[in-house]
């Protein structure tokens, strides 16, 4: 099984990748532009075939793919349209004159009015943000496939044990546990009454519990008093009894947060205490299509959050892949690290602490992860710094906005951006993926994150 998740996820992967190229592939052909090339990875090529004036293809290193269009940077000023760029002494100046010398090497007589860089601003709009807007689409279509015919865990009345603690243990203001169970230590009131992991908390001394708060709110008042509680197991109402004893526990601030003092110690008072960790109860409930759109929108805005703190995020992954810390659950992972997840997640059944009733369930995790990983492909895209879509759609805006503001004033026309004169953070941002994704795959393989 671990096999199967790892594959499936392998080829989600690079169906992924090879949509992402079609998305600039399509618009591009249809706006007239020669792309002599299609390749789905990098490295020595493994298998091709040409089709009309484009070459398909597949490479060995399965981390990425582009779509070689022609003319992707304009002449050089004082150069004629379609030449080879006169050369340049300076060492940067060099290095942009030869990537110019590539983009126009394929351009025949035939094919001046078929180069990337005389699009208009809105087709070369389209052209780069193909590629990401496929894999938002992607995410979009198995988001809506598996919120309306699956479902979605919704918040629902009740508290949903986690765990269930089995014998009183002291408990220290930092919150750490003073000793382990011992044959002497009297059992829980939790154990003692029966409680399980994965019961639902419905009702507390004849008082709903609607929240997970509702709880501690319960039963802290009752110490030393036997109390009914009754709980949802399995579909089926279970009536119990419960004596909370009085123990150490911290004080709560009025949101149901632990009070802490100004050293970061809990504040702790006397009060009821039955023995369970507790979280909101939740539901699968299928969603209508009308949900999906706060769902997407939702996940863009999450991976945006993650992207804006990926400097600090690749320090800590760095921090446990060379040191003795823990790997945080939240860190960016390389495809190495996706495909861990799937693969360990189909052989031991269970995601995230929860065990998962059966192949459907498996096939859902399996799909949730490939949407998560079109939109982190669709938000990374975005960055505005070449050589990602980003930085080339920078570039049409700041072409387009410099000729309208040139045509409103009467000025002559400004001309085509030279995007050429960007590669050099170009090849400083490549040099920095390339460096990141070889920490991501070397910390997915010695400090995997175990879901």
């Amino acid at each position: 099984m671990y096999v199967l998740g790892v594959l499936v996820i392998a080829l989600g992967i690079g169906a992924s990748i090879a949509l992402h190229e079609v998305g600039h592939l399509v618009p591009a052909k249809r706006f007239g532009v020669k792309c002599p090339q299609y390749m789905i990875g990098f490295g020595p090529t493994l298998w091709r075939r040409r089709v009309g004036e484009t070459e398909y293809g597949i490479k060995a290193i399965p981390l990425g793919g582009y779509v070689k269009m022609i003319g992707m940077f304009p002449p050089k000023p004082g150069d004629p349209a379609g030449t080879v760029p006169r050369s340049s002494t300076g060492r940067w100046s060099a290095m942009i004159d030869d990537a110019r010398t590539q983009s126009l090497e394929e351009v025949g007589p035939a094919d001046q009015h078929r180069v990337f860089y005389r699009l208009s601003t809105p087709r070369k709009l389209a052209v780069m943000l193909g590629g990401p807007l496929m894999n938002l689409l992607i995410a979009t279509l198995l988001i809506t496939g598996i919120v309306t015919l699956y479902g979605r865990q919704v918040e629902a009345d009740g508290a949903r044990i986690g765990t269930v603690v089995q014998c009183v243990r002291p408990v220290t203001t930092t919150g750490t546990e003073v000793s382990a169970c011992t044959a002497a230590d009297r059992p829980s009131p939790a154990a003692a009454a029966g409680l399980r992991p994965e019961d639902v908390i419905v009702e507390i001394a004849g008082a709903p519990v609607r929240q997970a708060s509702d709880v501690s709110r319960l039963v802290r008042p009752n110490a030393g008093k036997t109390i009914p509680i009754v709980v949802d197991r399995g579909g089926e109402r279970v009536a119990l009894s419960i004596t909370p004893i009085a123990n150490q526990v911290p004080e709560l601030a009025p949101d149901g947060t632990p009070q802490r003092a100004a050293d970061g110690a809990f504040v702790m008072t006397t009060a009821g205490y039955i023995g369970t960790s507790t979280g909101q109860n939740t539901v699968l409930q299928r969603q209508s299509i009308t949900a999906v759109p706060a769902i997407v929108g939702d996940g863009v805005a999450q991976t945006a959050g993650v992207v804006l703190r990926l400097p600090e995020k690749i320090v800590a992954v760095g921090q446990a892949a060379f040191g003795a810390g823990e790997r945080p659950v939240d860190s960016p992972m390389s495809v190495v690290g996706v495909g861990r997840v799937a693969g360990d997640t189909a052989s031991t059944m269970t995601f995230m602490g929860v065990r998962l009733a059966g192949p459907g369930d498996l096939a859902v995790i399996l799909l949730m992860l490939l949407a998560s990983l079109n939109i982190a492909l669709f938000v990374f895209n975005l960055i505005p710094l070449m050589p990602l879509d980003g930085g080339h759609v920078a570039g049409a805006l700041w072409e387009g906005l410099r000729r309208t503001v040139a045509r409103v004033r009467g000025a002559p026309d400004p001309g085509y951006v030279d995007v050429a004169k960007g590669l050099p953070i170009a090849y400083a941002v490549a040099t920095l993926l390339i460096g990141m994704s070889v920490l991501l795959i070397y910390a997915d393989l010695v400090k995997p994150i175990r879901l």
